[in-house]
């Protein structure tokens, strides 16, 4: 049998498949029909694995159907791809040329699948990410406030007023499911005992970084895009920079230590120690971001509290 690999380019209303190596490409409507028909190529050509990029929603759909199936998927980040396209020399971009870079993509790096999530995982993907696009409209509105002119004020302030409630509900929703669960309840509850993780920073966490608690340190803060990356060529020993990762994972964890370097002693002795020593503020920010994360990873993974003495060990 031969070992063959899939790109998948996403769209709205359609998607553009290509396999390799027998160079196949075909285009398929998104719907009931083109997804079994998609399906039933899929389990003919026996795909290793299956490449597509996250396109903001449009590829749950496909990328449930396929597990479903037990088809070998993955999600890729589309700045990755893209990167990977130039490195190729691939600087024309349509749907079939981006389904045939996806299937070199598979190819040459060979990602390792993802299992099927769980409903109970996606309904709270699902919350968090309607309460980022709330906070997102809640800044725009403020924004618009500071220049608009009294006829319109007052419209401005009560579309604030309503996404403020809806925030609230929102939070509320998101902490009725994680206690609903006794995994996710024992999890947030072993977060939020470290000084300076409080409900939202442990559901970010928690819905947005599943492999805490299942990776050395090094992996999660290379995962998160906080590891520090040398730039050295030659006798030249450049500075050590972080890129990458899941920026809003980063985000939650950022919050998370600013809080951290004013309330969590541990955390704070810390940065003070890097800022005296004459480490540039964002530099010790961005330690302490790693050491905050590195303990966080260590506490679900030993399923142990927040202690100062043994996290000051991990």
């Amino acid at each position: 049998m031969n070992v063959t690999f899939v790109g998948i380019d996403v769209s709205k209303e359609k998607f553009d498949i290509h396999v390799r190596p027998i160079d196949q490409s075909e285009m398929f409507s998104y719907d009931d029909e083109g997804l079994n028909k998609l399906v039933d190529l899929l389990k003919r050509v026996h795909p290793q694995v299956i490449v597509l990029e996250a396109t903001g929603g449009y590829e749950r759909r496909l990328v449930a159907v396929l597990l479903t199936h037990d088809l070998p998927v993955v999600v890729i980040n589309p700045q990755r791809v893209r990167h990977f396209a130039k490195a190729t020399g691939q600087i024309a971009k349509t749907d079939r040329i981006d389904a045939a870079v996806l299937s070199l993509f598979a190819q040459t790096l060979q990602p390792e699948p993802r299992s099927l999530p769980d409903a109970f995982s996606e309904q709270l993907r699902d919350l968090l990410a309607r309460r980022r696009q709330i906070l997102e409209m809640i800044v725009a509105e403020k924004n618009r406030l500071e220049t608009s002119r009294k006829p319109i004020r007052g419209q401005i302030l009560q579309h604030i007023k309503w996404l403020e409630k809806r925030l609230v509900s929102v939070d509320r929703d998101l902490n009725d499911q994680i206690q609903s669960s006794p995994t996710w309840k024992t999890k947030d509850q072993l977060l939020r005992s470290v000084p300076s993780i409080g409900p939202v920073g442990s559901s970010s966490l928690l819905i947005q970084l599943p492999e805490l608690g299942t990776l050395n340190r090094h992996q999660i803060a290379a995962l998160v895009g906080i590891a520090p990356i040398n730039q050295d060529s030659g006798r030249f020993k450049g500075h050590r920079i972080t890129q990458g990762g899941r920026a809003s994972v980063r985000s939650a964890l950022y919050m998370c230590t600013l809080v951290a370097t004013r309330h969590n002693p541990l955390i704070k002795a810390f940065y003070q120690r890097l800022v005296l020593a004459g480490k540039p503020k964002m530099v010790a920010l961005v330690a302490s971001m790693r050491k905050l994360l590195t303990i966080l990873n260590s506490i679900i993974k030993h399923n142990r509290s927040w202690n100062p003495s043994y996290a000051e060990k991990a």
